[in-house]
């Protein structure tokens, strides 16, 4: 089995209301928000396939008939695409373990539907076969508002979700799982990922991190969206690998 097969599955967590964004999420999913006239969503998975990872596991909820009919009326070459309504009002980590039946790779990504990078996805998942940890989590500096990570050479030691950060890295929202990370979670609508699953993994030793240097941004709220839209009609998107 080359790695490509072992870390195969693509899960992206698409059930957020976005409420930061309403003015665009009355109507549509954070994830199918528009950045140059294709969602966010599109932008994500255009990433994962630019490395050679096609099957998609996209775990819905708030409008996620939206996301589905999006993707089913368009033809990427070579996408395969799961839609698994995981409930409207569910955590992440009871999306991710209502999820457990459809990922079919001993190893899978995972990653949030509204953040764009330049992330080599070849070369972490060779960081995360080495370290032979449960879980491996991107981690960057970008600006203040986001999850600190407090890592000791290439170990994460605490996880902490959305702090008032001083300084050092934080969680990227990239990351790779082997299927032990179920055991960690439950089916339960308050089942969190980060409050809970990754925290516990961090205490544990279990969580690697990867730190990526290059670019990274996020989707939070309407700001964020005009900024990734003006990069997108500058003409030059860092993020555009594919």
């Amino acid at each position: 089995m080359n790695k490509k097969e072992a870390v195969a599955d693509v899960v992206i967590l698409c059930g957020g209301m976005g409420a930061r964004l309403k003015e665009e999420t009355e109507a549509k999913p954070k994830p199918m928000v528009e950045i140059g006239g294709k969602p966010m969503l599109w932008h994500i998975m255009k990433h994962y396939s630019h490395f050679g990872f096609n099957r998609f596991v996209l775990a819905l909820g708030y409008k996620g008939d939206y996301v589905e009919k999006y993707f089913s009326s368009m033809c990427e070459n070579g996408w395969d695409i799961v839609y698994a309504h995981t409930g409207q009002n569910t955590l992440k980590g009871g999306r991710v373990k209502r999820l457990e039946p459809h990922i079919k790779s001993e190893c899978f990504h995972l990653t949030y539907g509204d953040g764009v990078s330049t992330i080599d996805l070849n070369r972490l998942v060779d960081f995360h076969r080495k370290h032979n940890m449960i879980g491996t989590v991107s981690a960057v500096r970008p600006p203040s508002r986001f999850g600190e990570l407090l890592i000791e050479g290439n170990r994460v030691v605490e996880f902490e979700e959305k702090p008032q950060l001083t300084t050092g890295h934080i969680n990227g929202g990239f990351f790779i799982f082997n299927r032990k990370l179920f055991d960690y979670l439950t089916p339960d609508e308050n089942c969190d990922l980060e409050f809970g699953a990754l925290q516990k993994l961090a205490r544990e030793g279990q969580l690697a991190a990867y730190k990526h240097e290059g670019y990274w941004q996020c989707m939070d709220n309407i700001r964020d969206m005009q900024y990734l839209n003006k990069i997108w009609e500058d003409g030059n998107p860092p993020w555009k690998i594919w």
